[in-house]
């Protein structure tokens, strides 16, 4: 069986998992397992709020949407129905920084919805009757 040596590339690996230990309290940032154990749970944590973050954004988007449309008498959900139904096609993202910066240019819009649910409405009835 061929010799290996892998000091080198040993000590490379080491290296950077205590580089990336820098900050970790006491013996976690020095010794070489507590320095390994924090950096991978470390990177495992920031692998999967990588995907919360989109879910938490979403969520704070939704409650900033929804405040303001309760501020013109409708819910999330009549809001967003009547978004689709004029045709308006803004994505919440945006939707909640007008909500937050901008709330004339959301009452426009929320008057456009408005129009378009009372118009829906109306086709509804027309074609019950």
């Amino acid at each position: 069986m061929p010799r290996v040596k892998s000091n080198v590339v040993r000590l490379k690996r080491k290296k950077q998992i205590l580089k990336h230990a820098k900050g970790a309290f006491g013996g976690r940032s020095k010794l070489w397992k507590a320095a390994k154990e924090t950096v991978e749970r470390g990177w495992r944590y920031a692998y999967r709020d990588r995907k919360n973050k989109k879910r938490d954004f979403r969520r704070l988007w939704i409650v900033r949407i929804n405040a303001a449309a309760r501020i013109h008498d409708m819910s999330y959900s009549v809001f967003i129905n009547g978004l689709h139904a004029a045709g308006i096609e803004i994505d919440r993202k945006v939707l909640a920084d007008l909500a937050v910066r901008e709330p004339e240019a959301f009452a426009l819009v929320a008057e456009q919805v408005r129009k378009a649910i009372d118009a829906k409405t109306v086709a509804a009835k027309t074609v019950v009757a």
